[in-house]
């Protein structure tokens, strides 16, 4: 299982997520921050679970390539 969390009140809005992994991130059009597709939010943490094993490269590359660190991901 990959584990994915967004720590959103944090995103600077650089769209590198959404570039490295299109199908777990997007940018709102509302505040221009990134959103975890299908995520479940608890205290301003946005967490994602998933069986797709595939995900976690792309996912992990995002995180790596965030520039305020506010992505983690974890495979449990």
């Amino acid at each position: 299982m990959v584990v994915i969390t967004l720590q959103r009140n944090k995103c600077i809005g650089c769209n590198y997520c959404v570039e490295l992994a299109p199908s777990q991130f997007q940018m709102s059009k509302k505040d221009g921050k990134s959103v975890l597709l299908h995520s479940n939010e608890k205290k301003g943490f946005f967490t994602l679970k998933s069986k797709d094993s595939l995900i976690f490269e792309t996912c992990n590359n995002a995180a790596k390539a965030c520039p305020v660190k506010i992505i983690s991901v974890k495979h449990i």
